[in-house]
């Protein structure tokens, strides 16, 4: 699966089958529904998980929760919009 297809998945109901449990966060994320990504993402213990633990926490807004995590993670908190920090999270687990 590409980027432009993921994107288009999100007018579907259901994530798309196949896809890792890291992007069905970001999908469930994107359709509105921050408590089941976070759930399935506190489930992972990778850095890449840990990675989008800190974007879910900066999209809520608790920026000294998302700080940790980014810290965890060894990277710098984006700078930037959030759409865009999710689309760079997407294409990286494609």
């Amino acid at each position: 699966m590409n980027y432009d297809r993921f994107i288009q998945t999100l007018t579907d109901d259901l994530p798309p089958k196949g896809i890792t449990n890291l992007l069905t966060a970001l999908w469930w994320e994107k359709k509105g529904d921050w408590h089941k990504a976070h759930i399935i993402t506190q489930e992972i213990h990778t850095n890449d998980a840990s990675r989008i633990h800190a974007y879910l926490h900066r999209r809520e807004g608790d920026l000294s929760n998302a700080n940790y995590w980014y810290r965890t993670t060894g990277v710098s908190a984006f700078i930037g919009d959030l759409n865009k920090e999710w689309g760079t999270l997407v294409k990286r687990l494609l």
